[in-house]
């Protein structure tokens, strides 16, 4: 039994299925509520690796569902109950995802996410490896207005192609850099390392992306990152748990020194709901198989719970 889950039993939540205890949305085409949570366990993977985020989002569920007999508690990191004007959320489950059938994995992601839209909801998707913000950053092109991407993430995922796949993980950045919809990407968080290559940097630069990395962030805080994002600006904020020291953040594939803090993160986030909407939230690459002692799935529902509470005070 995690920290998470004992202090749930000790007051209550045991029984709790969802995340935080929400109401269950089995149709989200008759979405009445502010936001809308979906998991998936997978969207377009890499033949080396296969599904290797499964279990992602029932992990990071299985955390939140501790606060589900203290949801209406004080939540330090807001200031107040996570929703104070009432519960605003629902979770959808888990969409039936398929490593053998890609297409129709990103159709499922897309799918789910319009309908979220067409209702007029926030869709705040959880996974899962980072190739899920394809469909999903493409089902916002229906909307008739343009988008900023708020990309947190050790990496900058502007890889053409990787193994023949051109719609994997770490082309995420490249190909919503091709969607007529997308106005802008700011990419906070970036360290050590990766797949990026010299010319991908250039390419990213030369499409105007504004690099904040996690070294600048540690020197001089979020302000550069918050001045990039336009005011009254309609954003799509994207968080690879990668983006977050490894000390706090061990689920994932790739653990690099120097990243960013749990307050740093959330921080940025805030900031951004201060001057702008946020339109959808992604949180990516929580790995099941590499967490210890259940530490990442509990700072993965924390902080979901936090930015459900930001979206919750800010959004009209």
């Amino acid at each position: 039994m995690t920290g998470n889950t004992a202090l749930g039993t000790m007051f209550g939540a045991e029984n709790a299925e969802t995340f935080m205890g929400l109401p269950r949305c089995r149709d989200l085409s008759r979405l009445s509520a502010r936001m809308a949570l979906i998991g998936a366990d997978g969207c377009t993977p890499y033949a080396s690796v296969g599904f290797y985020c499964a279990g992602g989002p029932a992990a990071i569920r299985a955390a939140g569902a501790a606060y589900a007999a203290t949801l209406a508690h004080m939540n330090f990191d807001l200031g107040g109950p996570v929703f104070p004007g009432g519960v605003s959320a629902v979770d959808a489950g888990d969409l039936p995802q398929d490593i053998a059938d890609p297409g129709g994995n990103r159709s499922r992601i897309f799918g789910a996410v319009s309908q979220v839209l067409d209702r007029g909801g926030v869709p705040m998707l959880i996974g899962g490896d980072d190739s899920l913000p394809i469909p999903m950053l493409e089902a916002y092109g229906a909307r008739g207005r343009g988008y900023t991407i708020l990309q947190i993430d050790a990496h900058i995922d502007w890889r053409d192609e990787v193994q023949g796949e051109r719609l994997g993980l770490s082309s995420t950045m490249r190909r919503a850099s091709e969607m007529d919809h997308i106005d802008a990407i700011i990419q906070v968080g970036q360290r050590g390392i990766g797949s990026a290559r010299l010319q991908d940097v250039t390419d990213a630069e030369n499409w105007g992306v504004g690099f904040v990395p996690a070294g600048e962030v540690s020197r001089y805080g979020i302000s550069r990152a918050l001045d990039l994002i336009a005011e009254g600006a309609e954003v799509i904020v994207c968080l690879d748990l990668d983006a977050l020291d490894p000390s706090i953040m061990p689920a994932v594939i790739g653990r690099t020194a120097g990243g960013l803090g749990y307050w740093q993160v959330l921080e940025l986030i805030a900031g951004v709901a201060e001057k702008a909407r946020i339109a959808g939230f992604d949180m990516v690459e929580f790995m099941p198989d590499r967490d210890i002692d259940g530490q990442g799935a509990a700072v993965a529902a924390q902080m979901l719970a936090a930015v459900m509470g930001i979206v919750a005070r800010r959004q009209g």
